[in-house]
C-alpha cells in the first residue's frame, strides 16, 4: 500500500517527536529549533515565531487546524518570519525560559505557546492560543501576525529594546539571592498550616477551576503524619485523594488520571493523560494506604500502575510520555458514554441500573449529551436502592467496568507520544519499585503477583534509560525514541531518574541502581552547580540560551531542584558523603523564605527540608533477600511509610558499593540489622522485634 501523499512537507519530517511529525505536512515551512533555523533567522533578518506545545495538548491541535493548516495564515508566517516549531517535552530548557518570557508580558502562560523573537532568540511579544477570528476580546492569529510584523518593520528599535529589557529581567530572576537561613522546624508547620487553610473541604483541593492533582502538597501531607502523627494533614490528604477517585478526573474503567479538571468538582477533564501525573499519583496512592490500610487507596494505586503499564509500556520496555486529550478530532471520545451505551454493553438491566446509579449515567448526561463517568454513590447507598446486599455491590460493579472497559477498548483510542523521557521514566521507576516493595513485604501477601510484575517493569524501564540513555561521563539524554536519543538531560531529567534508580535499589538490593543514581548526581554537582548555591536547569556546556534557567518552583512535576536536594540528601545517608549533604544545604538556603511562603507551589523543597531536619534513620542489613529471616527484618525496616528513612542490603560477607554496608557482618550466622545516625549504630539485633523497638525509640526520641 503506497503512503499518503502530502501537499507539504516541511523540516519536521525528519524529526522523531511526535509532536513536531504532527505539523510535518503543514503549509507553514517549519523548522526545528537549531542552529540552522536561528542562523536563517540572522541571514533573513526576520523575525522568528516561535510555537511551542506537545502531543497531547488539545488547544495545541486546535490552533493548528484553524492557523496552521490555513494556507493564506502560512503564507504569510513563511513570508514575514522563521516559524519554528518546538516540542516543549523534548527541550524543557527553552519552553521554560519563553514561558518565563510570556509570564512576564502576559501575566499567564499555557499551551501553544506563541512568542516572537528577535533573529538571536530575545522574546518580545507573545502568547498561548490565538483563534482564527477575533473572539472572546481576543485577536485573530492572523491580526497578530500583521502587527508584530508591522511593529517589526516601522518600529523595531523600540522592539528589540523591549526583548532586551525583557531578557534582563528574565537574568535577574534567576539570579535569586540566598538567604543564608537554615530551616527551622517550625517553618513546616507553618507551611502546613497554610496548605490546611487554604484547602476547600468541600471539593477536596487547592483551588477552583481548573483544578490539578497537587500529588507533591499530598505527599509532604502524609509525610508529616507519618513523623507527628497529627491527625489534620490527614483528615486533608484523605479528602483531596477520596475527590480524586470518585471524580470524573480519574479513568473509572481503565485506571489512571486525566491531566486536570476544568470545573471545581474533579468532574470534567482535560482528557490527555500523562505520564508524569499517572507516576506521581500512583505514588502518593500507595503512601497513603501505606499509612492508613485503606484498601480503596491501594486498589486506585494498582488502577493507575496498571493502567501505565498496560497503555504507556513501550516495546522498548521504558514508558511514553503520554495520551492525547482527543480521538479522532473529538475531546474524550473515547472516555464518554451515552445511557443506551451501557445497557447494551452490560445486557442486564439490573446491572445497568446498579452500574448507572453508582456511577452517574443519566439518559440527559454531564457532558455534551454524554456521560463523564464519577463515582457517586457508596456500596451501602447502592444496596439499598437495589436490593444486594452489600458485600456484593462491589463485585458486581467491577465485572460491569471489566465489560464495559473491553467494549471501550474496541473504539478509536488516543494518540500515544511514544517518546521516553528520561524524568518522567524516573518518576514511573519510583512509583513500581515503591508498589513492588510494599505489596512484596505486606503481610495478606495477596499482591506477590502484582509485586512481581511491578519490579519487573521498573527493572526494564531502569536498564532501558541506563544502557540507552546514560553516557560514559554520568550524564543522560533527555528522551528515547524509534533507537535514537534525542536531546541532553536536564537537570530533572538526572534527579528524577535518580530518584527512581534509589527507590529501585530500595527493592531489589541491587547494587548497579545505586552505582548508576550516584554517578547521575555526581554529575549533577559537577556540570549543573551553580556557584551561589542550587543547580541551574541546564549543565555548563549546553547550548547558550538568552538566560540560563533555574527553576525552583514544582510544576506539574517536582522542581529539578528540589528533587536534586531529596536525592543528595538520602545518597548522603547511604554514602556518609558530605558533599551531597553539603549541597542539599545550600540548595534550600536559597528557597528557604519561600517555601513557607508559598507552600503548595514548594511542596517538594518542603519535604525535602521535612528529611534534611529528621536526623535519617540508616538501617544496615546484612542478609541475603532469601535467606531465612531477612524478609521478616525487611517487613520492619521498609514495609511501610517511612519517607525518613533510607535501608541498605548485602549479604554476608559484605562486599559492597554502599558505604552505608562497610563493616558489617552477621550475627550467629543470621539475619543481622543495625540501625544508624551518621554512621554510628546502634548494637546490631537478629529479631523483628527488636529491630522495630530501635526503630521506634529512635522516632520517639526525636
Amino acid at each position: 500500500m503506497r503512503p499518503p501523499e502530502h501537499r507539504h512537507t516541511n523540516r519536521l519530517a525528519n524529526e522523531t517527536s511526535p509532536y513536531l511529525l504532527q505539523h510535518a505536512h503543514n503549509p507553514v515551512d517549519w523548522w526545528p529549533w537549531g542552529p540552522d533555523s536561528l542562523a536563517r533567522a540572522k541571514l533573513l533578518d526576520r523575525p522568528i515565531f516561535l510555537s511551542i506545545g506537545y502531543a497531547a495538548c488539545h488547544w495545541c491541535h486546535v490552533m493548528e487546524r484553524e492557523s496552521f493548516e490555513d494556507e493564506a495564515t502560512a503564507a504569510f508566517l513563511n513570508a514575514r518570519f522563521v516559524p519554528i516549531k518546538v516540542d516543549r517535552e523534548e527541550r524543557p530548557d527553552l519552553d521554560q525560559v519563553y514561558m518565563g518570557a510570556i509570564q512576564a508580558m502576559t501575566g499567564g502562560g499555557g499551551w501553544p505557546m506563541s512568542v516572537f523573537l528577535t533573529p538571536d532568540g530575545r522574546p518580545f511579544y507573545g502568547g498561548t492560543y490565538f483563534p482564527d477570528e477575533p473572539r472572546h476580546g481576543m485577536p485573530s492569529f492572523r491580526q497578530v501576525l500583521e502587527g508584530v510584523d508591522r511593529a517589526w518593520r516601522e518600529d523595531r528599535a523600540n522592539v528589540e529594546g523591549a526583548g532586551s529589557r525583557l531578557v534582563a529581567s528574565l537574568a535577574e530572576q534567576a539570579r535569586r539571592p540566598v538567604s543564608g537561613d537554615a530551616p527551622s522546624p517550625d517553618l513546616l508547620d507553618t507551611a502546613i498550616l497554610l496548605i490546611e487553610r487554604g484547602f476547600d473541604a468541600a471539593t477536596g483541593g487547592w483551588g477552583s477551576a481548573p483544578k490539578f492533582p497537587q500529588p507533591m502538597t499530598i505527599d509532604l501531607l502524609l509525610g508529616r503524619v507519618a513523623a507527628t502523627g497529627d491527625p489534620r494533614p490527614l483528615a486533608v490528604a484523605r479528602r483531596a485523594l477520596d475527590a480524586m477517585a470518585a471524580g470524573g478526573i480519574h479513568d473509572q474503567l481503565g485506571g489512571g488520571f486525566h491531566r486536570y479538571a476544568t470545573d471545581a468538582h474533579w468532574l470534567v477533564p482535560h482528557f490527555e493523560k500523562m505520564l508524569y501525573d499517572n507516576a506521581q499519583l500512583a505514588r502518593v496512592y500507595l503512601h497513603a494506604w501505606a499509612l492508613t490500610g485503606d484498601e480503596r487507596y491501594r486498589d486506585v494505586a494498582r488502577g493507575t500502575l496498571d493502567y501505565v503499564i498496560r497503555e504507556l509500556m513501550t516495546d522498548g520496555g521504558a514508558f511514553a510520555a503520554s495520551q492525547d486529550a482527543d480521538t479522532d478530532g473529538q475531546e474524550g471520545g473515547t472516555f464518554t458514554w451515552r445511557a443506551g451505551e451501557i445497557r447494551s454493553v452490560l445486557g442486564d438491566p439490573k446491572i445497568a441500573a446498579l452500574f448507572a446509579s453508582a456511577y452517574g449515567v443519566t439518559e440527559g448526561g454531564n457532558w455534551e449529551g454524554a456521560t463523564i463517568l464519577s463515582r457517586v454513590r457508596s456500596a451501602a447507598e447502592l444496596s439499598e436502592l437495589s436490593g444486594l446486599p452489600v458485600a456484593a455491590v462491589e463485585p458486581a460493579l467491577a465485572a460491569a467496568r471489566a465489560r464495559l472497559l473491553e467494549a471501550r477498548s474496541r473504539r478509536p483510542q488516543p494518540a500515544r507520544d511514544d517518546k521516553a523521557i528520561a524524568a518522567w521514566n524516573g518518576l514511573a521507576i519510583a512509583g513500581l519499585a515503591d508498589a513492588a516493595r510494599l505489596f512484596e513485604l505486606a503481610p495478606s501477601g495477596r499482591d506477590a503477583d502484582a509485586a512481581g510484575r511491578y519490579r519487573a517493569a521498573a527493572e526494564r524501564a531502569a536498564s532501558t534509560m541506563v544502557e540507552d540513555l546514560l553516557r560514559p561521563d554520568g550524564r543522560l539524554g533527555r528522551s528515547w525514541k524509534d533507537g535514537r536519543a534525542t536531546g541532553d538531560g536536564v537537570l530533572e531529567d538526572h534527579a528524577c531518574l535518580a530518584d527512581g534508580l534509589l527507590a529501585l535499589y530500595e527493592t531489589t538490593f541491587e547494587e548497579r541502581w545505586f552505582i548508576a543514581a550516584r554517578r547521575l548526581m555526581d554529575a549533577v554537582l559537577e556540570r549543573f552547580a551553580d556557584p551561589a548555591g542550587g543547580f541551574f536547569d541546564t549543565a555548563d556546556d549546553h547550548e547558550r540560551l538568552v538566560t540560563r534557567p533555574k527553576d525552583v518552583q514544582d510544576n506539574a512535576t517536582p522542581s529539578g531542584n528540589a528533587m536534586a536536594v531529596h536525592v543528595l540528601l538520602r545518597l548522603g545517608a547511604l554514602t556518609g558523603d558530605g558533599r551531597y549533604r553539603s549541597a542539599a544545604d545550600r540548595a534550600i538556603a536559597t528557597v528557604t523564605p519561600l517555601t513557607a511562603r508559598y507552600p503548595t507551589a514548594f511542596a517538594k523543597w518542603l519535604a525535602a527540608i521535612d528529611l534534611a531536619l529528621s536526623d535519617i534513620a540508616e538501617v544496615a542489613i546484612v542478609a541475603a533477600l532469601d535467606e531465612p529471616g531477612a524478609r521478616e527484618l525487611l517487613a520492619v525496616a521498609s514495609g511501610g511509610f517511612h519517607p525518613t528513612r533510607v535501608v541498605a542490603l548485602a549479604p554476608d560477607p559484605v562486599s559492597s558499593e554502599v558505604p552505608l554496608l562497610d563493616g558489617r557482618a552477621q550475627l550467629r550466622d543470621r539475619p543481622t540489622a543495625y540501625v544508624c545516625r551518621s554512621f554510628v549504630c546502634q548494637v546490631p539485633v537478629t529479631e523483628p522485634e527488636a529491630l522495630e523497638e530501635q526503630l521506634r525509640e529512635r522516632t520517639a526520641a526525636l
